[in-house]
């Protein structure tokens, strides 16, 4: 048998072995966990000011000495809207003190969305360029298919201040 058939016999394998393996490490993965890098560590340091019409910003010293969940949302993020109102009634049933990180809104968008859906925060912080929340590990991911924005994940902090996301 020539080479060249040998080879029109080989190379299908080949890749037919190489998407089998591909298609294997996919399936042992689990798509729904969300890995963070600050699982176990202290909250990174930061003060924020409030939200336009807040009187109270938020600060890594405000997440000392209790369990708090602290929700990383924007006026913009479609799926914000779809669980703001599993945050207003954990709010009612005081379940934990939910803390707001408002990433990279317009100030009027912000108040204007928190005066509209309802405020569930006990403190909120304006996060303007990004920064805090970057250093908290959460990036707003890609527009879909549909031109719909991502949405920042939730992160919540321990007694110690110790993050982990949610």
């Amino acid at each position: 048998m020539p080479w060249t058939r040998r080879l029109i016999l080989v190379v299908p394998l080949i890749g037919f072995l190489g998407l089998a393996l591909a298609l294997a490490w996919g399936m042992s993965r689990n798509p729904t966990a969300i890995p963070s890098a600050l699982i176990g560590k202290a909250v990174p340091q930061f003060s924020l000011p409030p939200v336009k019409g807040r009187t109270l910003g938020l600060s890594s010293a405000d997440l000392n000495g209790q369990v708090s969940l602290i929700n990383v949302f924007a006026s913009w993020c479609v799926a914000c809207r779809e669980e703001h109102p599993v945050l207003m009634q954990m709010k009612a049933d005081n379940v934990v003190p939910i803390r707001g990180l408002n990433y990279k809104d317009l100030p009027d968008n912000a108040a204007r969305w928190l005066n509209t859906m309802g405020d569930p925060y006990t403190r909120t912080g304006a996060d303007m360029n990004g920064r805090v929340a970057i250093d908290w590990g959460c990036l707003r991911r890609a527009r879909d298919l549909r031109g719909h924005q991502g949405r920042p994940h939730c992160v919540q902090a321990n007694l110690r201040g110790d993050a982990g996301s949610s």
